[in-house]
């Protein structure tokens, strides 16, 4: 009989990182796209990083740090232009 449980939870968090790479590949992409178009949709997203906060809770929230990283993303797509 073969074992048929779930995945080790090792395999699970890597599995989800690989997941997570390729959604911020395939969304960084999308927005370079639109941002070539529209350069003003930049200044939309910059404007609206008051209200990105971190989910998770506890002292590990840091909803700075999560704003950080947006800034990095947007500072890098303003210097491909």
């Amino acid at each position: 009989m073969t074992d048929q449980s779930s995945p080790a939870p090792l395999d699970q968090v890597a599995d989800a990182r690989r997941r997570e790479m390729a959604v911020e590949h395939m969304l960084f992409g999308t927005i370079r796209f639109l941002a070539q178009r529209h350069p003003e949709m930049l200044d939309e997203l910059e404007g609206s990083l008051g209200h990105l906060w971190d989910k998770s809770e506890g002292t590990a929230r840091d909803d700075e740090a999560v704003r950080e990283i947006a800034r990095k993303f947007i500072r890098s797509l303003r210097a491909e232009h």
